[in-house]
């Protein structure tokens, strides 16, 4: 059958029978039952297809029950088990499914990260903000460095011309030179961004806090800011003049800061959230 065959064109699955010779009621198969849960989330391959980092082609092999281009038994589970996630449905039944389809479950074997096996272009990085604020204050730093320098300067020159008959008053100290130094600002190394989020602008800050999740952010003119997978622990911070598109694959274990404010959403684990944010967010509720 062709990969590419609508859901009217797939073939018929055919009932089973148990041992005595009678029919047992029928039930979809792994593939047939994903591909109905797609078709009821309103969802098409390529919306799943982004959501998981899945390439079309291996979606439309497993909803035809063709699981060759997974790889192995434990990469068919776990992309069964991510694709019933995108769907919103419970991948358990499916998996169990599979298992007596295929001989029982597998031995666990060490597996190289899923989503990193079905990466189609390579992560792009956006812009590193707490370095810029950082070569910033340097910059600053410098320069008042520098101006205390000629100024100290400018008083030894002023010294040096005084009258040779002119001394000072006995039993009186020389006044103390007043100090030009600035203090240099000292940041936190935890700062980021979001700490001095410009008022003209939109910052988000995306932390993966309870797990890993592969997100997508763009800013107002669609150009790509980051496409990736972010592991736990990690954060990603994303400005723009007017707006940034986000993406979250695993919303349920992000957490979320806009314009330096904490996002209270409710994300729940597994979901896949698309979400816009403003100057002017975040919005009560």
């Amino acid at each position: 059958m062709s990969i590419g065959n609508s859901p009217e064109d797939e073939r018929p699955f055919e009932d089973g029978r148990s041992s005595d010779g009678h029919e047992e009621e029928a039930r979809p198969s792994v593939g047939r039952a994903l591909q109905q849960a797609r078709i009821a989330a309103g969802l098409i391959v390529d919306d799943v297809s982004s959501a998981t980092r899945v390439r079309i082609a291996i979606v439309h092999a497993i909803e035809a029950d063709d699981f060759t281009p997974c790889g192995g038994d434990v990469y068919a589970r776990g992309h069964i088990r991510t694709l019933a996630k995108a769907v919103h449905t419970d991948p358990a039944p499916l998996l169990a499914r599979y298992d007596d389809d295929h001989g029982g479950r597998p031995a666990p074997t060490p597996a190289a990260p899923l989503f990193e096996a079905e990466r189609i272009r390579p992560e792009r990085r956006g812009p590193n903000w707490t370095a810029a604020m950082v070569a910033a204050i340097v910059a600053v730093v410098g320069f008042v460095g520098f101006t205390a320098f000629k100024g100290g300067d400018s008083d030894t020159d002023a010294a040096s011309q005084v009258t040779q008959g002119a001394t000072p008053s006995a039993g009186k100290p020389a006044a103390p030179k007043p100090s030009n130094t600035t203090a240099t600002p000292k940041s936190d190394p935890s700062d980021s961004a979001i700490a001095a989020a410009p008022q003209d602008k939109v910052t988000v800050q995306v932390s993966a806090v309870d797990g890993r999740s592969w997100i997508s952010a763009k800013d107002h003119n669609g150009r790509m800011l980051f496409d990736g997978l972010l592991k736990k622990g990690e954060s990603k911070t994303f400005q723009d003049s007017s707006k940034v598109n986000l993406i979250l694959g695993d919303a349920g274990v992000i957490q979320l800061y806009v314009n330096g404010k904490k996002i209270e959403d409710d994300f729940q684990p597994g979901a896949v959230e698309r979400l816009t944010y403003t100057k002017g967010d975040p919005e009560v509720g």
